[in-house]
């Protein structure tokens, strides 16, 4: 098996034993992304859950295009929330990310927290082109 690391500055450092994505084969595997400025390292949002959503999928879009892939090609979802009551306000702003293409598989879990104070992540898997 060979492993390729995807890394772009267009998205937040891991800040961790991690990468921000790993192809093998034809799929990439995208670590979750918090609503983190690529440049600064600070989080953005102030705490609005639909601004920090937007802010995430920049963010895994960023890691999606370096891998070679697009929102297109995602077929697998995780988003983690630390409220379920803001589950609306971020599913709005999820689904129009994935308007105009057939939208991946999701699960959404509700945590106790996510790293940097955030208050949501999201994960995805997506097919590329070798």
């Amino acid at each position: 098996m060979v492993k390729k690391r995807i890394e772009t500055n267009r998205a937040p450092a891991a800040i961790g034993p991690y990468c921000q994505a790993v192809v093998v084969g034809e799929w990439v595997y995208c670590s979750g992304q918090v609503a983190l400025d690529p440049d600064e390292a600070q989080m953005l949002g102030d705490g609005d859950i639909a601004a920090e959503t937007r802010q995430v999928l920049k963010n895994l879009e960023a890691v999606l295009e370096e891998a070679g892939a697009s929102r297109g090609d995602v077929v697998k979802a995780t988003v983690y929330l630390i409220d379920m009551d803001e589950f609306s306000k971020m599913n709005q702003v999820y689904a129009a990310f994935f308007e105009g293409v057939v939208p991946p598989a999701r699960a959404t879990v509700q945590v106790a927290a996510l790293p940097k104070g955030a208050k949501v992540e999201i994960d995805f898997t997506a097919r590329v082109e070798g």
